[in-house]
């Protein structure tokens, strides 16, 4: 029975929709955890320096196939050159040096980009819809996605007249930290990086949101489904989903190199109104007719 492992920041418990896509797709693919395949999972707990021994250990093991998360795929690529990884990336993989190209990743990656970080303009364009009166808002990132926020959202910020203030977390006690720096310089709205750490903490962080009367936006439909006010992003489920079959075909012979990456299409615009009127927002008509689910 091959073993897939899986690499990632948070423990299953926290992504259960994106495994439940996961294991979808192995399905269509012709594969069932416990029937002709087992799934190994390691996380590291949001300690971003543990990937490395992680994935050694997936090499150890000699795994059929390691797939991964954020910045688990650079460190398992370093790991093994011969196991294939299928991988899902918020930004450009060709940047990041995971494949030579889209078309012909080349080597032994392959995998799903879902364009998160390239959309940090869409979603500072809807904080100002939601917020025309806004100035400055927080900027909320992690070791794992500070670069590729940092790059897109200050001219981004700009171009609309908005001031950001970087806060950092990595911790749970880190969120309550930069929130108290949130409130204590009375910074109009919360711009949550798309990072796997804030979707597993987004009770916290919403809850906090909440109290502290902070619109929130974030790139996964988690948040304003925990009770934050509004994401923008691809649909993460069907990008687990499609990593799902790219195992289940690596399985079956296909090689990483002959697989090319692919792009998200499907992109939701979420918004939370209970959380709206909560805050004592208007949700213009014209955003609310745009959004492909509105949490009442």
């Amino acid at each position: 029975m091959p073993v897939v492992g899986i690499l990632g920041i948070s423990a299953p418990d926290t992504i259960g929709d994106r495994l439940r896509a996961f294991r979808l797709g192995l399905k269509e693919a012709g594969y069932i955890d416990g029937e002709n395949l087992a799934i190994d999972y390691r996380w590291t707990e949001n300690q971003f320096d543990r990937f490395p021994e992680l994935a050694a250990d997936f090499v150890r093991k000699r795994v059929a196939v390691i797939t991964t998360v954020a910045g688990a795929s650079l460190a398992a690529k370093l790991a093994t050159t011969s196991i294939p990884i299928v991988f899902i990336s918020a930004e450009d993989p060709v940047r990041l040096g995971l494949v030579a190209s889209l078309a012909r990743p080349g080597g032994n990656l392959t995998g799903i980009n879902i364009f998160s970080a390239e959309l940090v303009a869409k979603r500072l364009e809807f904080v100002r819809e939601l917020l025309p009166s806004a100035t400055r808002i927080a900027v909320l990132i992690s070791p794992i996605s500070s670069e590729a926020t940092l790059r897109d959202i200050e001219p981004a910020a700009h171009a609309l007249g908005l001031r950001v203030q970087v806060l950092n977390a990595s911790t749970p006690r880190e969120i309550d930290a930069a929130f108290a720096t949130l409130v204590r310089e009375r910074l109009d709205a919360l711009f949550l990086a798309a990072d796997p750490f804030f979707t597993s903490r987004r009770v916290q962080l919403s809850n906090l949101a909440t109290r502290h009367v902070v619109p929130m936006v974030s790139a996964t439909r988690e948040v304003p489904e925990a009770g934050g006010l509004i994401s923008y992003g691809a649909n993460i489920n069907d990008g687990w989903r499609q990593m799902g079959v790219y195992v289940g075909r690596i399985l079956r012979g296909t090689k990483p190199a002959d697989l090319p990456v692919v792009q998200s299409t499907k992109f939701e615009l979420v918004i939370n109104a209970q959380t709206a009127r909560t805050l004592g927002l208007e949700v213009p008509p014209t955003l609310l007719a745009r959004a492909d689910e509105v949490i009442e």
